[in-house]
């Protein structure tokens, strides 16, 4: 059978068979999607942008072709990082990156073209970066990648004179506002650098960094000298310059050894002054120590009350503990327990004091007790419920008053001589630093009921020993 068809070459006719008609057909769409292939091209160098302004960002395709019914997207270094979509011939943003909402805008008035462009607005220091340009078909897709740079040029520096230092004048040089991280120099009048004494920079919460650098200018340096700062993208600097007179520069004189030398002088005799005060301080708490004690009660120990394990001196001024033998321990009359051991003075209406040296080692107990107070039925609760009051040195060194529960004392000087004090009428037992006039520590009122009150004494640890005055 022959068909004949009208040839689209040249105008010119020709008879085809059945199956060279089919192959016509079947190679027609080949040929249909190999003219739609296409390359995007952008920009082949960083495209540079400032902080705050708006930037464009274009590129085209090669052939040259209508890309009205393609996808063309702007992303960043991956393809979900969308910074502008254009799609079915409208812009299309749901998806867009936060920081891009409101910024970006699709230029296309040469789409039929297929050339486009994306405007940046309000450009940000974390604007930089990669961007991909990206063109999709029905039958193919093509991208193309290009660089953004950032770069802002920040404020003239200021210069500011610190103070004196080192010899010299300390002078620091301040900007902000620069992106990214710029160059800082400091020049004399002829150009050569100065060196620097310090310098920092940092970044804000906007992106941009600050700047703050300092040098020490002395009168035999160069004292015209300039603080520039250098973008090191944009290759532009800011200066400012300042000229310190000899007049603000620190003269030497002899009369600085003189006032030195007074003043040392003077250092010395005010030492010395201080010294003798403290020293005269420290016997006047003596003898106020002394004369508080010449008029004390004149304690003695009472061995029947003593614990076995208690050695008492001869004259019932000392006691420390030490071992004894069994047959002592079964037949005394004293405290069985507990290594205490009563005055044999006691008291039922006055007031009255005494002391006592403690000394500074060891554990020990001082204060008063009730005459009633448990001796033989185990081991002596020392709190107000079980008729003492009293404070303690434990053996490593913390002071407490043995109230229910304890109350500890925090004595910003550890006292080696304690003046206990007892007021019966009132109920009121008071502690005493040996050259205090004020107590370090003093119980709640208690009441007596008429009962007798004795002082009371508790010796433990090795090196512990206590000695009645006078």
């Amino acid at each position: 059978m022959k068909m004949k068809l009208s040839s689209l070459h040249h105008g010119s006719t020709a008879s085809l068979s059945l199956p060279g008609f089919i192959i016509f057909f079947i190679n027609l769409p080949i040929h249909n999607l190999e003219s739609a292939q296409f390359t995007v091209i952008g920009p082949n160098q960083p495209v540079t942008a400032i902080v705050g302004e708006d930037i464009v960002l274009s590129c085209h395709l090669s052939p040259p072709m209508s890309a009205e019914n393609m996808e063309v997207r702007w992303f960043r270094s991956h393809y979900s990082f969308l910074v502008h979509r254009y799609r079915d011939g409208k812009d299309q943003t749901e998806n867009q990156m936060p920081e891009y909402t409101g910024r970006t805008e699709f230029l296309k008035d040469g789409i039929r073209n297929g050339s486009v462009a994306l405007r940046l607005h309000n450009i940000r220091p974390t604007d930089e970066g990669r961007y991909v340009c990206y063109f999709e078909s029905t039958s193919f897709y093509k991208d193309a990648h290009m660089e953004l740079k950032v770069a802002a040029l920040g404020a003239a520096p200021l210069i500011s004179v610190e103070g004196y230092q080192d010899g010299g004048i300390r002078v620091v040089c301040r900007s902000a506002g620069w992106y990214p991280e710029p160059e800082v120099f400091w020049r004399g009048l002829t150009g050569q650098h100065v060196p620097l004494l310090s310098e920092r920079k940092f970044q804000g919460a906007n992106g941009l960094f600050e700047t703050e650098t300092s040098i020490i200018i002395t009168e035999t340096s160069n004292q015209n000298i300039s603080c520039s700062i250098r973008s090191t993208l944009l290759k532009q600097e800011k200066e400012s310059r300042i000229y310190v007179a000899e007049l603000f520069f620190p003269k030497k004189s002899p009369w600085i050894a003189i006032l030195c030398t007074i003043l040392l002088i003077q250092l010395f005799f005010i030492g010395l002054l201080i010294y003798r005060l403290k020293t005269k301080e420290m016997k006047a708490a003596e003898y106020r120590w002394r004369d508080c004690l010449t008029e004390a009660e004149r304690v003695t120990l009472d061995p029947n009350t003593a614990n076995p394990y208690l050695i008492i001196s001869t004259d019932g001024k000392r006691v420390r503990l030490e071992g004894t033998d069994q047959e002592l321990l079964a037949n005394h009359e004293g405290f069985s327990y507990s290594p205490c051991v009563l005055a044999s003075e006691g008291f039922t209406s006055g007031r009255h004091y005494w002391g006592v040296e403690v000394g500074s080692k060891g554990g020990w107990a001082v204060g008063v007790a009730r005459e009633s107070v448990r001796r033989k039925e185990g081991v002596v609760m020392l709190n107000p419920e079980e008729g003492i009051w009293a404070v303690e040195r434990q053996w490593w060194g913390q002071f407490w008053a043995l109230t229910s529960p304890m109350t500890r004392l925090s004595l910003s000087r550890k006292p080696e001589k304690i003046r206990v004090s007892l007021d019966y009428e009132e109920g009121l037992v008071e502690f005493f630093n040996a050259d205090n006039v004020k107590p370090f520590y003093a119980f709640p009122l208690a009441s007596f009921t008429g009962e007798k009150i004795f002082p009371f004494f508790r010796v433990g640890g090795a090196g512990a020993q206590l000695r009645l005055c006078p």
